[in-house]
C-alpha cells in the first residue's frame, strides 16, 4: 500500500486533534507510529495516552520551554538547532515505521525552526509505504504540491476570541 501525505492546517481548531485520532486509528490497525511534537513543551493531555499506547513512540523537544514569539534571538537560535536535530532524529527514527506525526512542522517551517526544503527532501524519498502527517497554519506551496491530503480547519467561532483561556483535555 502506498503512503500518503496528510496537511492539518488552517487557524481552526483541531489540527493536532486531527493527527491524534490517525495516530490512534494506525496503530489499532497494527501499525507503527511515531508522533513528534514541535513547538510544544510535551504536557498536553494526549502525549500521556499516545505515549501508552502499543504502538505509538512519542516525541519531543525536552530542551526548548515558551512560546517562540516570546523567546530572546538566542533562545530562537538553540530553538532552531535543537528542533532541526529532533527533526533529522524523528526521520532516522521513521524509517521501520508505518506512520509519521509532525505536529506543528508546518509552523516550525514558516519560523525557520526547521530547514523547509529538508522536510520537503524527506518527503519525497520517504519509504514508499509510509504515511506522513503534518499540522500547523499556512503551508507553502510546496508542502502543499507535495501533499495527497490538504484539509483546512476554519475557525468561525472560538471561546478564546471571548477571553476564555484555553482549556486542559479540551484545548490541550
Amino acid at each position: 500500500m502506498r503512503g500518503m501525505v496528510h496537511i492539518y492546517c488552517g487557524n481552526g481548531k483541531g489540527k493536532t486533534t486531527t493527527a491524534v485520532g490517525l495516530a490512534v486509528r494506525a496503530a489499532g490497525a497494527g501499525r507503527r507510529v511515531i508522533f513528534a511534537q514541535f513547538l510544544k513543551s510535551g504536557d498536553s493531555s494526549e502525549i500521556g495516552v499516545l505515549g501508552n499506547t502499543e504502538g505509538i513512540t512519542v516525541v519531543h523537544c525536552n530542551t526548548i520551554r515558551g512560546f517562540f514569539s516570546v523567546m530572546t534571538p538566542e533562545e530562537r537560535m538553540q530553538a532552531a538547532k535543537d528542533y532541526s536535530e529532533m527533526l533529522r532524529q524523528v526521520i532516522e527514527m521513521s524509517r521501520d515505521a508505518d506512520m509519521l506525526v509532525l505536529d506543528e512542522a508546518v509552523a516550525s517551517c514558516n519560523l525557520g525552526v526547521i530547514n523547509e526544503a529538508e522536510l520537503c527532501e524527506f518527503l519525497r524519498n520517504r519509504p514508499e509505504n509510509m504515511e506522513v502527517v503534518l499540522t500547523g497554519r499556512n503551508p507553502s506551496g510546496n508542502l502543499l504540491a507535495l501533499a495527497d491530503y490538504v484539509t483546512e480547519m476554519k475557525k468561525h467561532k472560538h471561546p478564546y476570541d471571548e477571553g476564555i483561556p484555553a482549556r486542559r483535555g479540551i484545548e490541550f
